[in-house]
């Protein structure tokens, strides 16, 4: 006596329909994610390329600012640079905030007045740590006086965090803020700042004056998305197997090979 086969009803088609339209849009997903990665890898070998460039100066810089004609900043980002000139101290800001090896405290930020040339870049320094105890304290850094050669790699303005509306940002006799907004950092203070910031490099010693420049690596971040794409591609694979041993392999097969001669 053969075992009774369930009979296929709405119920199955529906299953089915589901199944089909949860492996074609987990599919795309995972194809999504493999064209994100290939993006990336474009970016990362344009990173990569401009990092073996010959530093730029501040003529570059300014002269990239003053072009109104397209956006070619984007094209000097994540250069090496050189700069000759003498720091402004009494522009100098505190970011607060800010984190460099999960620690927090504050990115130091002076502008930087370019020598034979008029025009000022504004140069994220370094790290230093807050004083927890006394929050409105600033950190003591070092400043030389003269002419200095700043080395590192251009960069956009510092990111924005988060700030309630009134914050130190907007109170222009803070030297601590939490954001910096370059076009009212150019009215308050009257410099004319190139439209590119630079991120200084070199000894975090007491020759780099008491800061910690352990920036992060710049990178595309390529692999997390070929991560992503193997979840999708997997899940997909997960609701084939699913649908075919719960609804084939049960319902059809199964009965026929359990049945009595």
């Amino acid at each position: 006596m053969t075992r009774r086969q369930r009979p296929v009803g709405l119920l199955f088609w529906l299953i089915a329909l589901a199944a089909v339209v949860g492996m074609l849009v987990t599919a795309s997903l995972g194809r999504w994610q493999l064209s994100r990665a290939a993006e990336k890898e474009a970016l990362q070998a344009t990173l990569d390329a401009r990092g073996s460039l010959p530093p730029v100066d501040g003529k570059a810089l300014l002269a990239a600012s003053a072009d109104e004609g397209g956006d070619p900043t984007k094209a000097l980002v994540h250069r090496a640079v050189v700069l000759e000139g003498r720091w402004l101290p009494t522009h100098t800001i505190y970011l607060d905030n800010r984190q460099m090896q999960g620690r927090p405290g504050f990115f130091v930020v002076t502008p930087l007045q370019l020598e034979s040339q008029d025009g000022v870049v504004l140069v994220q320094r370094g790290w230093v740590p807050r004083n927890f105890q006394d929050r409105t304290q600033l950190p003591q850094v070092q400043t030389p006086e003269g002419v200095v050669r700043v080395q590192g790699r251009v960069a956009l303005a510092p990111s924005r965090l988060y700030e309630f509306q009134g914050g130190d940002s907007a109170q222009g006799s803070s030297r601590i803020r939490q954001n910096l907004d370059l076009a009212a950092f150019r009215t308050e203070t009257g410099l004319a700042f190139a439209d590119l910031t630079v991120l200084q490099t070199g000894k975090t010693d007491a020759m780099g004056e008491g800061l910690q420049r352990d920036w992060p690596v710049v990178g595309a971040g390529v692999d997390k998305h070929y991560g992503y794409a193997f979840q999708w591609f997997g899940l997909s694979g997960l609701i084939a197997i699913l649908y075919v041993w719960f609804q084939i392999v049960r319902r059809f097969i199964r009965p026929r090979s359990q049945s009595a001669p």
